[in-house]
């Protein structure tokens, strides 16, 4: 009994010289405005802590899972923002603003004691990253953008791309009711999962029974601060613009994209071109979720880049 307590004892003075807090708990919750945030710590180690932004806006950290196979020597922090996932529901508009959402990841971090950390954003979650990054420079190690969108006009540019590219009948329908606003009609929805099947999520995903955890639906987030549809864009990011400050970011960043990406290869690339120290990486086969479709390649390019900043 001795020797335990002069371990627990050493233990204790071990963290408390170190100046640091550990991470609080691996699952728990987090107060923020309009309710409770969920997350969860997975892995831990002497590297730098990894904090998730998933996509939607309004979608959720399960995305993400493919992650705990990294082998990352280090904490990975899973979170569902406001309004999606594990976390709370949110309904009050006035709440849906990027301001309120990097409010939601500086008290996570906070929360957590996180120093010197990577932020990791996929799509909307890139959105997300750049702002808070832009508000919080001092707290970011490195970043990763993973199928980015800094422009609004650039990624409307891109749809009408790849749109082009669609039997001249989808084209038409797609067009036809945006003119209309008749975005519930099934002929539309039918397009959108045309479009969706060649460049949002190539692979099928993993059949997995998750009605237990009771997961919140963001569709009504997405709808308010994106669109309809991943490609027509009615909400309050309709003018998003971050162009300008690409160039501002001062560490390391890793930028990624699928080959067949919503996110263009060619308009990653022009990304990647303004940030001084970045990387460009393209994930070959893989649409817009490229843990997805290629879950092999995005790790090996995940991996190598955080091996080269820690």
């Amino acid at each position: 009994m001795k020797r335990i307590h002069l371990v627990i004892v050493l233990l204790f003075l071990f963290f408390s010289c170190t100046g640091k807090k550990s991470l609080v708990s691996k699952e728990g919750y987090v107060e923020v405005e309009g309710g409770r945030i969920w997350y969860e710590v997975f892995g831990s180690g002497p590297k730098s802590p990894v904090l998730l932004l998933h996509g939607g806006p309004g979608g959720t950290s399960l995305g993400f899972e493919p992650l705990k196979e990294l082998g990352y020597d280090g904490p990975i922090v899973f979170w569902d923002q406001l309004g999606s996932g594990r976390s709370d529901a949110l309904m009050d508009t006035s709440l849906m603003t990027i301001e309120n959402y990097v409010d939601q990841v500086e008290r996570l971090r906070k929360h957590l004691n996180l120093q010197d950390f990577v932020l990791y954003g996929h799509s909307w979650g890139t959105m997300l990253g750049m702002d808070y990054y832009l508000t919080y420079p001092d707290e970011v190690k490195a970043i990763i953008f993973s199928s980015p969108l800094f422009s609004t006009d650039l990624w409307i540019a891109d749809a009408d791309t790849l749109i082009a590219t669609l039997p001249d009948s989808v084209q038409k329908i797609i067009r036809y009711h945006e003119s209309r606003g008749s975005y519930g009609d099934p002929e539309y929805i039918e397009a959108t999962q045309l479009y969706y099947s060649l460049f949002v999520t190539r692979k099928e995903r993993p059949k997995v029974d998750r009605s237990h955890l009771n997961l919140v639906s963001g569709e009504n987030i997405y709808l308010y601060m994106w669109g309809p549809s991943e490609f027509t864009s009615t909400g309050t990011l309709r003018n998003y613009d971050r162009l300008e400050y690409l160039p501002q970011i001062k560490v390391p960043v890793l930028m990624m994209t699928g080959e067949f990406d919503e996110a263009r290869p060619s308009t990653v690339k022009y990304y990647h071109s303004l940030v001084p120290d970045s990387q460009f990486a393209v994930i070959p086969g893989a649409a817009h979720s490229t843990l997805n479709d290629n879950k092999e390649e995005t790790l090996k390019v995940v991996r190598k880049f955080l091996e080269k900043i820690n």
